[in-house]
């Protein structure tokens, strides 16, 4: 921990907020002084993925509580993410640190294109010495194209900056093998897999109220970023410090992976199918065993209503989940392909469709 030069750190929205919403100066102020502090002279570098834009729009608007309806969130978000930002900015200025606004949303991410320029404006920043602050796009992210939650984002940014630990901070002070507002609930100091949670009751909401994560999500995010092969400490904002000079707090969570292909992590957890392809089951062998591209041989039926480059589910027979990808065509033009070879599509429909329905390039496999 003390030697990671590349550190992603999470901060959720009531470790910035006030519970009846806006922002809360000091304690922006403290999380500033440490982020500035350990980044030091640029010999380690930042990226801040920052809950609270909606949580900071609430008392402006005269709102009491987060809203429910979507449209309402993204006005909170428009009107609370600049407040965020100003405060950011005017908090890091004390250090002499350059803060830049990031804002993404799950179609940023998985779609190729979109998913280089993230990658690209991420690296610029920090090469030219700002400090990168990342948000989802509350503002235009509607259900389907939304990471659900911060953490999630988190451990997406950590693995697409190649990031040497992520530190996800919150109202908690690690994780529990209980509520850790009972007698007997014991920290759990250390995670080194899967089993190491078993039989764990986590809880799924925060204390504060003006958030959407809660442990499971924090929990859910370390395993992303454990299997992306990022560790992971999870502690409370006000340990914030103990946590970046590696000294011991919270929960550690230990690599279990090796960092995959960038895109394919953001097509596994961050993308939200638009539709599904049905595979024979020499296609699905094809895919899974032998990891090929799919071709419009192998598809038996197709739903959803989808556009090429749209992610999309690949199944079984059985209607089992087995893999998701980018799609190369509408959904309008798949049943014209179905079970015909490519050769034969391209004497009749022409050069553009002698190709794969999904490349193996643009697939990933969703392990039960």
């Amino acid at each position: 921990m003390a030697d990671a030069r590349r550190i992603v750190v999470k901060v959720g929205s009531s470790s910035l907020t006030t519970a009846a919403g806006g922002i809360d100066a000091d304690r922006v102020d403290a999380l500033v002084d440490v982020l500035a502090k350990t980044r030091g002279g640029g010999e380690r570098e930042i990226v801040l993925v920052s809950s609270g834009a909606i949580a900071a729009g609430l008392a402006p608007l005269g709102l009491r509580r987060r809203p429910r309806d979507l449209a309402r969130q993204q006005a909170a978000a428009s009107v609370g993410q600049g407040l965020l930002m100003a405060r950011y900015t005017a908090s890091f200025a004390r250090y002499g640190v350059r803060v830049g606004q990031v804002l993404l949303t799950t179609d940023d991410t998985s779609r190729r294109a979109h998913h280089r320029n993230a990658s690209r404006t991420l690296d610029q920043l920090l090469a030219m010495g700002a400090l990168p602050v990342v948000n989802e796009n509350d503002t235009v992210a509607t259900d389907e194209i939304r990471f659900g939650d911060n953490d999630r984002l988190a451990a997406l940014v950590a693995h697409l900056v190649h990031a040497d630990l992520l530190v996800l901070l919150s109202d908690i002070d690690g994780l529990y093998d209980g509520d850790p507002t009972r007698p007997g609930s014991a920290l759990i100091a250390e995670v080194r897999g899967p089993a190491d949670l078993d039989g764990i009751e986590i809880g799924s909401t925060s204390k504060a109220g003006v958030g959407t994560g809660g442990m499971v999500t924090k929990v859910e995010a370390a395993r992303i970023a454990a299997a992306a092969g990022v560790p992971v400490v999870l502690t409370s904002a006000v340990h914030a410090a103990d946590a970046m000079a590696g000294r011991d707090t919270g929960t550690y969570f230990h690599t279990t992976g090796r960092r995959s292909a960038d895109r394919l992590l953001w097509l596994q957890h961050a993308s939200t199918p638009r539709g599904s392809l049905t595979l024979d089951d020499g296609a699905v062998r094809a895919v899974v065993e032998r990891r090929k591209s799919l071709l419009p041989a192998g598809i038996a039926s197709v739903e959803g209503d989808f556009t090429a480059g749209d992610p999309v589910e690949l199944r079984d027979t059985r209607g089992h989940a087995v893999a998701r990808g980018l799609v190369n065509f509408d959904a309008k033009e798949i049943p014209l392909l179905i079970g015909r070879s490519t050769h034969e599509l391209a004497r009749e429909l022409g050069p553009a469709y002698e190709r794969e329905v999904v490349h193996r390039d643009d697939l990933v496999l969703l392990h039960p």
